[in-house]
Formats: structure tokens, C-alpha cells, sequence
């Protein structure tokens, strides 16, 4: 006779409280539902995936685009965004003189275990539309581009470092440029680029 079987022998006799019974029957329950649950999600995310990887796979050898709208210049423009999947997008659109621009970005995310991950599509997508506050320094001239407002800060400038905030509504900027062009933005306050 092994242990296991002389175990089993020797706690056979026991029975469980009326509790740790209906404990064990309400455990065994809700497994069962998380079960359908996450049945029910798998099958709604295939279908999902099914459904938006045939209308938005394009033509560039595997990367999937998406046409979305992007502030440049203080005017709204229609961009072309790709990712590549491996965390990183590249969008591109024609500006008023014909000529095709490009920008892009990426990066990675940690999980709650430390291991690092690419970012996904939606996060890349979040970026690419929150980039809608740009500082350029063109004609001689530092500029801030935020939406619909173009604000000339050339002038603005004291110690070789221009702070100014900048309203949209519903997103409010410090924004800290130095001479050269870099430049700190923040939603909480204003900090030295030089730093």
C-alpha cells in the first residue's frame, strides 16, 4: 500500500462541515463562470481580430496603417500612421507645399512582473495623437504649433529660456524652450530644458 492510498484511508472517515462544503460547491461555481466567461472574451477577440485585420492590413509589406487626423502647423491634416509591431509607428502626411513629411515614435512598456514589452497598437495610437503640441524653430523664427494656434515666441525669451503656457480647453501646457530649441513640456509645471 502506497502512502498516498494510506493517506486517502486514514482521512476517508472525515466529512466537512455543512460551511467548507457550500465553500468548495460556491468556489467550483464561480470557476465555472470565470470559465465562460473567458471563453466568451477569446471568442469575442478572434472575431475582433478577424474583423479589423482585413480592413486595415495594407499593401507595405505586413505593417497595418490607419488614416487619422493630426494637428501640424496650427491646421488639422490627414495622416497616414503604420505600425511596424514591434512598438514603434511611423506617420506620414503632405504638407502645404506638396511635400511629404514623416515622424514617428515608439517604445516599450513594463508589465507588473518588470519584463519589458513593445507597446501596442492603442498605446501607439494614444502617442501619435497627443503629439499635437510641437515647438519649431524655422525662418529664424521658435514657434509653438498647439491645434488651431500658432504663437511666435521669438521675442519671448529672457535668460536664453522662453516659459509660457499654452490653453487648448481641455489640455493645458508649461512649456520651457531654450534658444536652441530644446524644450520641457509638462501638464503640472514649468521645468528648465537646460537641466
Amino acid at each position: 500500500m502506497t502512502n498516498r492510498e494510506k493517506y486517502k484511508n486514514a482521512f476517508s472517515v472525515l466529512e466537512p462541515s455543512d460551511n467548507i462544503s457550500w465553500e468548495v460547491k460556491k468556489m467550483k461555481a464561480l470557476k465555472k463562470k470565470k470559465m465562460k466567461k473567458a471563453a466568451v472574451a477569446a471568442v469575442a477577440v478572434v472575431g475582433i481580430l478577424a474583423l479589423g485585420s482585413g480592413s486595415a492590413y495594407a499593401a507595405n509589406i505586413g505593417g497595418i496603417q490607419r488614416q487619422i487626423q493630426i494637428w501640424t502647423h496650427g491646421e488639422q491634416t490627414e495622416a497616414t500612421i503604420t505600425f511596424d509591431g514591434e512598438g514603434g509607428y511611423t506617420q506620414s502626411y503632405v504638407d502645404e507645399d506638396g511635400n511629404v513629411c514623416e515622424s514617428g515614435g515608439g517604445g516599450v512598456a513594463y508589465d507588473i512582473f518588470g519584463r519589458e514589452r513593445p507597446l501596442t497598437e492603442e498605446e501607439l495610437m494614444e502617442e501619435a495623437l497627443t503629439d499635437d503640441l510641437q515647438v519649431m524653430q524655422e525662418d529664424g523664427k521658435t514657434m509653438i504649433y498647439f491645434r488651431d494656434q500658432v504663437i511666435d515666441i521669438t521675442d519671448k525669451f529672457e535668460d536664453g529660456v522662453c516659459y509660457i503656457e499654452v490653453d487648448g480647453g481641455d489640455k493645458h501646457y508649461y512649456v520651457s524652450v531654450l534658444e536652441n530649441g530644446n524644450t520641457c513640456v509638462s501638464e503640472d509645471k514649468f521645468y528648465n530644458p537646460a537641466e
